[in-house]
């Protein structure tokens, strides 16, 4: 298969960074490092991406979102910036990592709800899932501090 990459507008790639695959680096975005942009994913607006960076499969970095370091973003991933005052919350867990995916929600694993439904159901979901009742009690401890901290970063306290 023949890469069909690009890089348009007023876009640049340096370093040693790379951009393969079907990636598309547009805007303003900058790829720089050893980063790598590749498979069908797309840095555009003013975002960065740098380091030993990757952002790869079918996600997206964009506005003025930074991605760098040792930082991998894959899958459908939205980072965008302006949507968070500060990093994202990652905390990984036994089984699965936690992570506030948009203002309001948590993921854990593949599941997504909002702060209130796994403050409802996580015992459920946990037992659904396989857990062992001690991961259940580790899921709701990670699940308070994280649904703490969401409110307070989106209303800036």
């Amino acid at each position: 298969m023949a890469d069909k990459a690009r890089v348009s507008g007023d876009a640049w790639v340096s370093g040693d960074a790379q951009v393969y695959g079907n990636a598309q680096v547009s805007g303003d975005a900058q790829v720089y490092g050893d980063a790598q942009v590749c498979g069908k994913a797309r840095v555009f607006g003013n975002a960065q991406v740098a380091g030993d960076a990757q952002v790869y499969g079918n996600a997206q970095v964009s506005g003025d979102a930074q991605v760098s370091g040792d930082a991998r973003v894959s899958g459908g991933a939205r980072v965008s910036g302006g949507a968070w005052e500060t990093s994202p919350l990652y905390i990984q867990g036994t089984r699965h990592a936690v992570t506030n995916s948009s203002y309001g929600f948590l993921n854990i694993g593949c599941i997504k709800l909002s702060f209130s439904e796994w403050k409802k159901k996580y015992r459920a979901v946990g037992k659904q899932q396989g857990y062992t009742v001690e991961q259940i009690k580790e899921y709701g401890t990670i699940i308070a501090f994280a649904t703490k901290l969401g409110k307070k970063e989106k209303h800036g306290k």
